[in-house]
């Protein structure tokens, strides 16, 4: 038991559409309340606009359209998790977030090949705390933005 708990990642865990995520605190930059979002032309459903934050313009992702659940105001609890993935610093827009969890790696199971398909691309893996199960993102597939631009048709003839 010892053991588990060293080995434990420490993830932030948010709320979208009644649903715990979570996404490692090793590639969260800030989590911070959404002040204005500037929208932008041609954008693809899931972009919200982008929102200056600590000297950086930033792309805001709605999870809630990325994952086409249904839109809902931003009110004062949204919050905007800012995460870097390899060269890409993103905006996610969340219901809520205020929650640092530690998730030992054997917790961890891998999404049922029935969510394999859409959905699934979006998930790492799901985890089991005590009586919750929180879904852990893969956030390559979540902002994979070539992917975003494509399933805009606008966009696509553009191109």
């Amino acid at each position: 038991m010892e053991e588990e708990k060293q080995m434990a990642e420490a993830y932030i865990a948010f709320e979208l559409a009644g649903t715990t995520y979570a996404v490692p605190s090793s590639v969260v930059q800030q989590i911070e309340m959404i002040e204005q979002i500037t929208p932008v032309p041609n954008a693809p459903p899931a972009v919200e606009g982008v929102v200056y934050s600590r000297g950086q313009v930033i792309p805001a992702v709605s999870l809630r359209s990325r994952f086409g659940f249904e839109k809902i105001p931003i009110g004062l609890r949204t919050r905007l998790i800012v995460v870097n993935i390899g060269d890409r610093t993103v905006g996610l827009i969340v219901d809520t977030a205020r929650e640092f969890i530690s998730i030992a790696p054997g917790t961890i199971q891998a999404p049922n090949d029935a969510i394999s398909g859409t959905s699934g691309k979006y998930l790492k893996g799901i985890a089991t705390l005590a009586d919750r199960m929180i879904l852990i993102l893969d956030l390559e597939g979540v902002i994979n933005l070539s992917e975003i631009v494509l399933s805009n048709p606008e966009l696509t003839q553009a191109v």
